[in-house]
């Protein structure tokens, strides 16, 4: 199944949504799930993003779809990346 790495950076409503409710971020991976993909890592990070998702979805129909239903809700921007297995990568070259 293609995989995705999906940057994310809070907006001020979203820190604030987190530190009110931490488990906040489990429930959007929930919701992620509902929209047809599975969260299969997730970090939070310091600097540039405040998390690293890898997202496996079937299709970039579906990934499309992951981010703009989360980045309409306003509480974060997402960048989100194809990720190609290295394998996959040199063979193509």
């Amino acid at each position: 199944m293609p995989t995705y790495v999906m940057l994310s950076r809070l907006t001020p409503e979203g820190v604030q949504t987190i530190k009110n409710n931490p488990s906040r971020i489990k429930e959007v991976n929930r919701e992620v799930e509902q929209l047809g993909a599975t969260v299969k890592a997730q970090w939070a990070t310091l600097g540039q993003f405040d998390f690293v998702n890898v997202i496996e979805a079937p299709d970039e129909k579906t990934i499309a779809r992951v981010s703009l239903e989360l980045g309409s809700r306003g509480t974060a921007r997402y960048e989100t990346l194809t990720a190609i297995p290295i394998d996959d990568f040199i063979g193509a070259i």
